[in-house]
């Protein structure tokens, strides 16, 4: 007998809903290193690729490439860091470019190609549109011999432009480069008799990609404002190229490594022998401590011209989740780096400019020293104190997006920020990054004065039924703030020995 579907829905007397809550914002990386190459591997469209290994970067780039051995040094470190990023530095003008599409196995297949024996097709080159017929692959072995008879082609209709094929795709480059060089679909033959092989080739509109325009030299600044334009996920930043980035160069990028609005790290290596001069101010160290930046690290290197990629490497492999994680990088190693051999004056002239060196001692140890940016502050508070703030906003943002109801503008809703606030300098201490205690040697405010003793940090908002109407109007919080004392690290040590007969 059927069932009567005539019946209330349970529904009227128990309704549940479910709310699932929304994905919390994720903190920013601190542990990506950013190489810009001038390889001729990634093109001005794509500009960055990802890796997580050395292997990756081999694959794309061989063993001989500068930024390969950039890498190497990276990921030669112990511990071994995971993320990195390489992109392109248009340190000369690039042609424009038309990517085909990824041939299949099938379309590999050699048979396919050496049936054609008068195949063609038109090709919109820098505005002029040119025609290759009589393209002959009976005797062809391999994909790469379809190439090199469209090259002979295209050279005998001074076409303007060269077919190349990576094993996967055909592409054509325009043999004019710069921001005027252009390039447009292969289409087919005008020529009734010719077999159109433009749909072969995949350079079709629809199976190719988007044709990329050329482009014109860029600055190593403006690399970098390129790069960071494209992408958020890198923190740290070389140069490891065929051309010599000059220090004007390398200036240029620090300040704007410096000046943006998202925390990065600028790493330059220097042979430059006048930074040994305690008497010189001219080298690309005396002029980044004179402008006092921050986000600069110099390191001397007259055998390694990669050298701070080491230093990234090791300080990158920091993770800020872990339990007494954060280190400093003075005594480190720089695996694959040959230490300098520098005597006293020496290596108080680097210091005096607040440059770095991996240097050997005579315990025959080398070691890192002195591990401070450009304005004498150390490496590991700059990095440190940026995981910090990042934590703040991250979570901040995180309860403000994924409460349900609101947070109200009340004290008891300052109680909830002003909780979390706590909660990262509590992640801080157990990572090492604040101390367990301090003098508080600062300004005070609120309840803190100046050498006061403090737990590590000290979390103060006003009373919100103190603000102003017209903060409140604008559903402002009070403002928040957070003394942190960090734990530093010692570099020096001084014993005294008194001896009584």
């Amino acid at each position: 007998m059927a069932k009567d579907n005539t019946a209330l829905d349970v529904g009227r007397v128990v309704r549940v809903t479910v709310n699932l809550q929304p994905l919390a914002a994720a903190r920013r990386s601190f542990g990506t290193l950013l190489i810009l190459g001038d390889s001729d591997v990634i093109d001005q469209d794509e500009r960055i690729r990802a890796y997580t290994s050395l292997d990756g970067v081999a694959a794309d780039f061989g063993m001989t490439a500068p930024e390969y051995y950039a890498a190497s040094l990276y990921y030669g470190q112990t511990p071994r860091p995971l993320n990195l990023m390489v992109g392109r530095w248009l340190s000369s003008a690039l042609p424009a470019i038309l990517k085909g599409g990824v041939l299949s196995s099938a379309e590999k297949v050699i048979s396919l190609w050496t049936a054609v024996t008068n195949g063609g097709f038109t090709l919109n080159i820098g505005g002029a549109v040119v025609e290759i017929t009589g393209l002959n692959f009976s005797l062809v072995t391999n994909l790469d011999g379809v190439a090199s008879r469209i090259n002979t082609a295209l050279t005998s209709a001074s076409a303007g432009a060269v077919v190349e094929y990576d094993g996967d795709r055909f592409s054509i480059k325009t043999n004019a480069a710069g921001a005027d060089a252009v390039i447009g679909y292969a289409s087919a033959p005008t020529t009734g008799e010719v077999t159109d092989i433009s749909d072969k080739l995949k350079l079709t509109d629809g199976l190719a990609l988007e044709p990329i325009p050329g482009a014109d030299t860029e600055t190593p600044a403006e690399a970098a404002a390129r790069a960071a334009e494209m992408s958020s996920e890198w923190y740290g930043l070389m140069f490891a190229a065929t051309a010599q980035v000059s220090d004007d160069d390398n200036i240029d990028a620090a300040g704007f490594i410096e000046g943006s609005s998202q925390s990065r790290i600028f790493g330059i290596t220097s042979g430059d022998a006048l930074m040994l001069e305690a008497t010189v101010d001219t080298d690309v160290a005396s002029q980044l401590k004179k402008l006092g930046y921050k986000r600069s690290f110099v390191q001397f290197s007259s055998k390694n011209p990669y050298a701070v990629a080491s230093m990234f490497g090791r300080a990158f492999s920091v993770n800020f989740n872990a339990n007494r994680s954060t280190i400093t990088l003075k005594f480190k190693q720089e695996p694959g780096v040959v230490y300098e051999q520098i005597n006293e004056t020496r290596a108080q002239a680097l210091a005096g400019k607040n440059a770095n060196v991996y240097a050997l001692y005579n315990t025959d140890q080398p070691i890192l020293q002195e591990c401070t940016m450009a304005n004498g502050a150390f490496f590991d508070e700059i990095h440190g104190t940026d995981w910090l703030q990042n934590a703040l906003q991250t979570e901040l943002w995180n309860a403000l997006y994924q409460s349900k109801t609101k947070i109200p503008q009340t004290n008891a809703g300052m109680n909830v920020l002003a909780a979390i606030c706590k909660n990262v300098c509590l992640e801080g201490q157990n990572n090492g990054l604040i101390a367990d205690q301090g003098i508080w040697n600062s300004d005070g405010f609120g309840e803190l004065e100046r050498e006061d003793t403090i737990p590590g940090f000290y979390v103060y908002y006003q009373n919100i039924n103190e603000q102003a109407q017209s903060e409140r109007e604008q559903r402002k919080a009070t403002p928040i703030q957070v003394a942190v004392k960090l734990s530093g690290a010692i570099h020096w040590v001084d014993v005294i020995v008194d001896v009584n007969r």
